[in-house]
């Protein structure tokens, strides 16, 4: 993590937002009824009140605003949050530019609350994620 400046400090308890670390696992679908715990991500994101991505928090703490994708057999990825021209988000893992972004389906408009479901369009298309956990940072 990055060592935050006061000012950020202070814009973020003005307007309620904070970094959370957020665990999404792979909801029930056909070939997994139950989902799967063992294919999701972890996301280090900041938050309003309400749960939906910040972007004012995250122009200030872009470098702290991290992912891990998780899959069963596989080691992890690494990569960031990042916020696009237009509010689009995504989850950007190769630095080099060869592995495609991975986007967020209407990340702007989803409440990471526990319980809630979220997309992300990945390499095989649009999968639903549960949130499993939402802790502040």
């Amino acid at each position: 993590m990055t060592k935050r400046s006061a000012t950020a400090r202070a814009e973020t308890a003005e307007h309620g937002a904070s970094l959370h670390e957020i665990r999404l696992e792979l909801a029930r679908g056909p070939g997994h009824p139950l989902g799967r715990a063992d294919i999701g991500y972890r996301l280090i994101a900041p938050l309003d009140r309400e749960g939906r991505l910040d972007p004012e928090l995250w122009r200030a703490e872009r470098e702290a605003c991290r992912v891990v994708r998780f899959r069963e057999g596989e080691a992890d990825d690494v990569g960031h949050l990042v916020r696009w021209p237009g509010g689009s988000w995504r989850l950007h893992y190769d630095v080099t530019g060869e592995e495609a972004d991975e986007m967020g389906f209407r990340f702007g408009d989803e409440r990471f609350l526990v319980g809630e479901y979220i997309s992300i369009r990945e390499e095989v298309g649009l999968r639903t994620y549960r949130v499993m956990s939402v802790e502040p940072v």
